[in-house]
């Protein structure tokens, strides 16, 4: 959210520097699977599911503008995705017919009974990849990146931010956006005004296994796998009220290599080459916060995406930006508002 904030206010000829405690995009972001779609998208509210819509609608021009700025290729690939049953049927989006080798691996699965469900229009992005690309994207359209900063706090007198400051170092601006994920609340400390944003911790595996080898996303009862480009296999995620704890757990691990075990066997025996956990910013209905601050009124947050920062990047940076120019937002049909107190 921080990076795509900071990439879109560029762009629109604002001179921007980010301030990053540790560092950019290494928490959630870099933590994720990358699908592009909302799991699922019938089990969300119109203000969740209409930002999704609009922005991966901006994804193939956001990620091409990425690209003339950057050499990391941050894989934007349309794989697809399977749905297995259980899924509410009544609710569920229409679906297209199954491509045969994912025909064949619904039919080995020991599953409930019901149809799998082949949504052909889901894409995916390599996480780290994408975050790289940004990244060097911002370098090069002179955004400064100031990271491995330790605690960043702001610094106020009556209704405004006057600096925001990190050990003996201050930074003075206009405008000031907070976009630290689940740590935003923490961040703003006594100036939090109720900001309903939480951790959630969430765990992933990841395997190895030739290109090909899965040839979609697959999902099932909140579980997911991702393949990527050179074979590489994300088993994901769990949804666990952890506070900021970021351990990863046996339990968690099981539970997450079941789906590999039963729909890749010969995957799952390798075992998984690594077993990590990251913290997402969790927010009342998972409707993100994008708009000013109720008391400074040169204080704006970006944050509370819950488990789709990178889904939600290129509409949440737009709408920002929106806020920030006095345009009537893009996507304003929703309110996307600070909580009032």
């Amino acid at each position: 959210a921080g990076l795509a904030s900071a990439w879109e206010l560029a762009r629109r000829g604002a001179r921007v520097e980010v301030l990053e405690r540790g560092e950019p995009g290494r928490e959630s972001s870099w933590a994720g699977a990358g699908i592009l779609s909302l799991l699922l998208p019938w089990d969300y509210p119109a203000a969740v599911t209409d930002l999704a819509e609009a922005s991966l609608r901006l994804y193939p021009d956001w990620i091409a503008g990425l690209r003339a700025h950057a050499a990391t290729d941050p894989e934007y690939r349309c794989t697809g995705m399977l749905v297995l049953p259980p899924y509410d049927g009544a609710r569920a989006a229409a679906g297209a017919p199954l491509p045969p080798a994912l025909a064949a691996l619904a039919v080995a699965l020991p599953a409930p009974a019901g149809h799998p469900l082949w949504l052909p229009g889901v894409a995916q992005v390599r996480n780290p990849r994408l975050l790289q690309a940004m990244r060097e994207a911002l370098a090069n359209c002179g955004v400064a990146i100031h990271d491995r900063l330790g605690a960043v706090a702001i610094e106020t007198a009556a209704d405004q931010v006057v600096a925001a400051v990190a050990g003996d170092r201050r930074w003075q601006a206009d405008l000031y956006m907070v976009a630290a994920g689940a740590w935003s609340a923490e961040l703003l400390g006594p100036h939090a005004a109720g900001l309903p944003v939480r951790p959630v911790r969430g765990q992933m595996l990841l395997y190895r296994a030739a290109p090909g080898r899965l040839p979609a996303i697959v999902y099932q009862d909140g579980h997911y796998l991702v393949p990527r480009a050179d074979g590489h296999i994300l088993a994901g995620s769990t949804l666990e009220e952890a506070g900021f704890d970021k351990s990863t757990t046996a339990a968690a691990g099981a539970e997450l290599a079941t789906l590999v075990t039963a729909l890749l066997p010969d995957v799952a025996a390798a075992g998984p080459l690594r077993h990590w956990a990251g913290l997402r910013p969790g927010s009342p209905g998972n409707v993100p916060i994008i708009g000013r601050h109720p008391l400074l009124a040169n204080l704006y947050v970006n944050a509370g995406q819950f488990r789709y920062g990178v889904t939600l990047a290129p509409a949440s940076a737009a709408h920002l930006a929106d806020l920030v120019d006095g345009r009537p937002p893009q996507f304003g049909q929703h309110s996307y508002a600070w909580p009032l107190l």
